[in-house]
């Protein structure tokens, strides 16, 4: 096979009945037979005399975008080698060679973890679907090396865990605004308590009226710290807590069908490279046989032949086949992963945003506080500005005075 002459990609290709031209993804063109699903780079003329045996018809994952390869997309080139039979007067042809197609496929992919990825020497990068975003679609696809050394993890896996960590820290959050509340509530008990102390109750003029303000102002001080703990139960450590209550439920579901996923296109895997496999056995099944017949030449061993190209071809359909439900399920693999991956990414947008709004609302409570604590504290400095002691004394001598006449020197 030898690829076709410059320039004939953009000539009118007329062919052979039952011949159709396709592109390859490196944009050589190549043909198929859609009768005997034979594949050649060379462009038939004519009706071959000896026939050539078919095999697998397209090559399988062409990239994409992060390891997608899209099925069902038109034919792709040779997965596998067409032999031919041909007789010459040296040394046999060499038969079950790898086609281009088959070469360039190796050299342009690699397989991870049953996912098939470009190669980072020949697609060092590729279109990001959310670009400048550092969306979660686009960098978790492959999977990493556990901290630890005991394997890897899924890049899904990996954002599973960020997921479930957030809710926890959420959980914490509540946790610690309940502790806050405590503090507040014992806070104001004892302010209550305190309030209520009669010490110093005998203090009396313009003074008094201070003190006694001062113990009031603890009374009504405490009554704020209550309906400010109130408020924090209400509008920050309930939301924070009860945001969500299935999200763990919820991502059990998930991470399960992607899972299964992952698991299905493992098992598609397998049966692919156990196709190639079975296929390669055929192709060195029906080369054998090929040189067999060139150095003696029998009825038998070209039906021989006839049977070992019969079951190459069927191997490469199973192969084609196989290639076409493992593009399948990785597909949908695809999907799933970047609506998931999209989703995860909301969710976890929304959680920062509620945890943030309830935090503004714990500071917002916080200042109405502080401003209703100092609304108390204000009767007591307007009667701490009228304190008189010059009045004080005038009032308490008018009450408690014992006469005016002051005593006198003794006569003898």
């Amino acid at each position: 096979m030898v690829p076709p002459p410059p320039g004939e990609e953009s000539q009118i290709i007329l062919l052979p009945p039952g011949w159709q031209s396709y592109l390859s993804p490196q944009g050589r063109r190549y043909y198929v037979n859609t009768t005997t699903n034979e594949t050649t780079w060379e462009r038939p003329s004519s009706p071959s005399g000896i026939p050539a045996s078919p095999g697998p018809h397209r090559s399988s994952l062409p990239p994409t975008v992060n390891g997608y390869h899209a099925a069902g997309t038109p034919a792709h080139p040779p997965e596998t080698a067409h032999m031919s039979v041909r007789k010459s007067t040296g040394d046999s042809q060499n038969l079950g060679s790898s086609s281009p197609g088959k070469k360039q496929n190796k050299e342009n992919t690699i397989t991870i973890n049953c996912v098939t990825f470009p190669h980072p020497d020949t697609m060092p990068e590729q279109q990001l679907l959310k670009p400048t975003e550092w969306s979660y679609c686009d960098y978790f696809w492959a999977d990493k090396k556990d901290p630890q050394g005991n394997g890897t993890m899924a890049g899904f896996e990996l954002l599973l865990q960020k997921q479930l960590k957030g809710k926890q820290m959420q959980k914490e959050m509540s946790e610690f605004i309940r502790e806050r509340i405590k503090i507040e509530e014992e806070y104001a008990k004892n302010l209550a308590k305190l309030s209520q102390n009669s010490l110093a109750a005998q203090e009396e003029g313009s003074l008094g009226e201070a003190w006694a303000q001062v113990k009031k102002s603890l009374a009504d001080e405490a009554e704020v710290h209550l309906k400010f703990s109130a408020k924090l139960h209400s509008e920050v450590e309930k939301p924070l807590m009860n945001f969500r209550e299935n999200f763990k439920k919820d991502m059990k579901k998930c991470e399960h069908h992607i899972t299964d996923l992952r698991k299905q296109l493992a098992s598609r895997h397998a049966a692919v490279e156990k196709a190639r496999k079975a296929l390669t056995e055929r192709q060195r099944d029906l080369e054998i046989k090929t040189q067999q017949l060139e150095i003696k030449l029998s009825n038998k061993t070209e039906e021989d032949i006839k049977k070992a190209r019969r079951k190459s071809t069927q191997a490469g359909d199973d192969l084609m086949r196989c290639v076409d439900l493992y593009n399948q399920a990785q597909s949908k693999w695809f999907e799933e992963m970047v609506t998931t991956t999209l989703e995860l990414e909301r969710l976890e947008a929304e959680r920062v945003e509620m945890i943030r709004q309830h935090l503004c609302q714990y500071t917002q409570l916080r200042h109405e506080t502080d401003m209703f604590n100092q609304s108390t504290v204000e009767p007591v400095d307007q009667l701490l500005r009228k304190v008189d002691p010059a009045k004080d004394r005038e009032l308490w001598v008018r009450e408690h005075k014992t006469g005016n006449i002051r005593p006198v020197d003794m006569e003898i």
